[in-house]
């Protein structure tokens, strides 16, 4: 009979080999697991207890981490309380006696809060690149920045992208997403008309969209892919360079993008669809926003006549 850390190494294997999980995914559910079979001390698999898991829950709540030594949030609790789930589903399917995966809930969490670009803030950010950079580099981001509020991808989508990826002609191509799961987006033709001015004006071989342009001390020009990192702060430092006093990221555009659509009246099923979201209930946080901004439309313009 095997133990926990056995099983786990099991469930890693299996995440990998027959579920094709990023290697992301495994490297989180290695920490959130063995941090609970360091916790129960590593016992087989029949011994663990709602009253263990109970234990586990106000360690958890009660543990201290980071710089601040701030509590760990209800988001990152839950985290860890869904890789146990999933691994706890994955021995019942191996008829491995143990704990039943629906006696663990998650922590209730408080509503997320989404922030998003008002109209004129986007086109502020938009035009960015042109007023304040200069030539390879401002062709470049203002491409970045078209093409993440034209897709709405996540930033790792958008740095992995490759030329063999994207069909400007149709304006549209497929994305592999979270989970290897793959969705159809769509090019504006603002978003289409600035990488493919980018492109021209491109004389290296690398096969990614986007790539660095800084010069490496050797003199040549280095064409590695775009960190998420580098577009990060390409985005933060626009928005601030525009005025913008609210924390932006590469992010906050997919934020805009969803938001966008759904007040242009899209439904929310295509929305999902749009972002690769797997449950509906991850996009219905976007229409509590939408929500209230029909409500200021409301008291604007409702019964001023009367």
């Amino acid at each position: 009979m095997k133990k926990l850390d056995q099983l786990i190494t099991d469930f890693l294997e299996y995440l990998e080999i027959e579920r094709g999980r990023s290697n992301r995914t495994i490297v989180n559910y290695n920490f959130y697991l063995r941090r609970f079979s360091e916790f129960a001390k590593n016992p087989f698999a029949k011994d663990v207890t709602r009253d263990q898991i109970h234990e586990y829950r106000l360690w958890l709540n009660r543990m201290e981490s980071g710089r601040q030594r701030e509590q760990l949030s209800k988001s990152t609790q839950n985290y860890h309380l869904i890789a146990l789930r999933s691994f706890l589903k994955y021995l019942a399917r191996q008829a491995v006696e143990s704990l039943p995966a629906e006696q663990i809930e998650l922590a209730k969490t408080p509503m997320r809060q989404v922030e998003f670009l008002e109209v004129d803030e986007l086109d502020r950010l938009l035009k960015a690149p042109d007023r304040t950079a200069k030539g390879m580099i401002a062709l470049r981001d203002k491409a970045v920045l078209e093409l993440l509020f034209s897709t709405g991808l996540r930033v790792s989508e958008l740095s992995n992208l490759q030329m063999e990826n994207i069909n400007l002609k149709r304006e549209e191509f497929t994305i592999r997403g979270k989970g290897g799961k793959t969705r159809l987006v769509f090019l504006s033709s603002t978003a289409r008309d600035a990488i493919t001015t980018y492109l021209d004006k491109r004389r290296d071989t690398s096969p990614f969209i986007f790539v660095s342009h800084d010069r490496a001390k050797q003199g040549r020009e280095e064409t590695g892919p775009l960190t998420p990192r580098s577009i990060q702060r390409m985005v933060e430092r626009y928005a601030t360079a525009v005025g913008i006093t609210k924390h932006i990221t590469p992010h906050t555009l997919r934020h805009t993008f969803a938001t966008d659509l759904l007040l242009s009246g899209a439904d929310i099923r295509s929305v999902q669809s749009m972002l690769g979201h797997s449950s509906i209930t991850t996009t219905q946080i976007y229409t509590h926003i939408t929500n209230n901004q029909m409500k200021d439309v409301y008291k604007k313009f409702h019964g001023k006549n009367r």
